[in-house]
């Protein structure tokens, strides 16, 4: 299989767009669901927490899933 080289994005060809409602797409819709959770798996810390209010547990579900985020490596 020779190689292509594009000197743009715009000379690519596009990908074939997907029919509507077809199977398929749930199909790859859970594989790409679970390659980006085998890249990055999410972290959840053993045990049960306890909130004395809705805001409480909204700002700890906050800060759980800022811990999630991807750090950018630094550049030195």
């Amino acid at each position: 299989m020779s190689v292509r080289k594009f000197k743009s994005v715009e000379e690519m060809p596009s990908a074939r767009p997907k029919q509507p409602l077809d199977p398929d797409n749930l199909k790859i819709a859970c594989e790409l669901s679970e390659l980006a959770y085998a890249l990055h798996p999410w972290r959840f810390e053993p045990g049960l927490r306890k909130f004395r209010s809705v805001e409480e547990a909204d700002l700890a579900r906050r800060q759980w899933q800022k811990q999630q985020l991807r750090r950018p490596a630094a550049i030195d």
